[in-house]
């Protein structure tokens, strides 16, 4: 059992917008473990009843911190404030849809030398919570920067497994030496760019299969209904980052990724200059960047093979990743 890390207190973070019919659940879960020290939910200027409910979850503990914008600004900006108010050395991030299983920060907090320690998650289209945590082996192992970006190419067609979703421990005093933040103008993977930085900044970034995240997945979630200006500034994110690291597999891995992410925008810009402006003048406009025209058709090929044939059905319940993983480790 580690005496680094073992029963240090966790701040949990939550951004919430429109979250009433989950944020209980949320809370409820993170509350439940003596090892939360706070949890701080903010509020980012919902039409709904999201604070009321997470009042409702209030225990009695004066663990709760519930703060409301007057303005929608965002998640990346939502947690940067929740992070203000943490008094804990290990934060931890929670999505308002999802929730933790018992005994996560148990297992977690028991293993070495880490500045961000994160665990397997269970996708379910379900509300229901599963009784227990999904057994795990408890082996860890590294994640680098440049397995890390290439696992957070997304695959047209094939469930979202990016490594982008992992919700981390992170230590806050390593925030602070690397002077780290969300990046606000992000609202869309903001998580992605913030775990890129750290890892340039030589964050010890472990992965452990134990499993014990739950992500419900909502066709109206907001990383489900992201507009074309919400990945073009990811793209424009990803491009800043990968101009300070210097030459070598993790700066190639990372133009990798984010040449397959700009495609990705630039597909999304033709589709909705087809939907304004007619198809002649965007396929136009899309020549003015020639090293995107193969890629965009591809893309767009990939839609209607993709249309043609019907999806199979998710399963109920999936993990990020697989004990496959981990055999190495064995």
């Amino acid at each position: 059992m580690s005496v680094e890390n073992h029963n240090q207190p966790v701040t949990v973070l939550i951004a919430a917008f429109n979250a009433e019919d989950t944020i209980e659940r949320a809370v409820r879960s993170a509350l439940a473990s003596a090892l939360v020290d706070r949890v701080v939910v903010v509020n980012d200027a919902s039409t709904d009843a999201t604070t009321t409910r997470a009042n409702r979850q209030d225990d009695g503990s004066g663990r709760l911190l519930v703060i409301e914008h007057s303005s929608n600004q965002g998640p990346a900006a939502g947690r940067n404030y929740a992070l203000t108010f943490a008094r804990s050395p290990v934060v931890a991030l929670l999505d308002a849809d999802d929730y933790f299983l018992p005994g996560r920060f148990e297992t977690l907090l028991a293993r070495d030398d880490w500045d961000m320690v994160a665990d397997n998650i269970m996708f379910t289209s379900h509300s229901d919570a599963p009784a227990e945590m999904p057994s795990g082996s408890g082996r860890i192992r590294s994640v680098e920067l440049e397995e890390f970006v290439l696992r957070n190419i997304s695959r047209p067609g094939k469930p979202r497994g990016e490594l982008g979703f992992l919700k981390p421990l992170i230590k806050r005093d390593f925030l602070l030496r690397a002077n780290l933040a969300y990046d606000e103008s992000l609202r869309l993977g903001e998580d992605f760019i913030l775990y890129v930085r750290a890892l340039a900044a030589g964050a010890r970034f472990k992965l452990c299969d134990h499993c014990g995240y739950v992500a419900v997945e909502r066709t109206d979630s907001l990383s489900a209904r992201h507009r074309t200006e919400d990945l073009e500034r990811l793209a424009q994110a990803a491009w800043q980052v990968h101009g300070t690291l210097p030459a070598g597999p993790a700066r190639e891995a990372l133009g990798v990724h984010n040449r397959a992410l700009e495609a990705k925008a630039r597909h999304r810009r033709l589709l909705d200059d087809k939907a304004e402006i007619g198809i002649v003048r965007s396929i136009a406009r899309s020549l003015l960047a020639p090293r995107y025209v193969i890629p965009v058709a591809k893309a767009i090929y990939s839609d209607k093979r993709i249309a043609r044939r019907p999806l199979p059905a998710l399963p109920e319940t999936r993990t990020l990743f697989s004990a496959d993983e981990f055999e190495a480790c064995a």
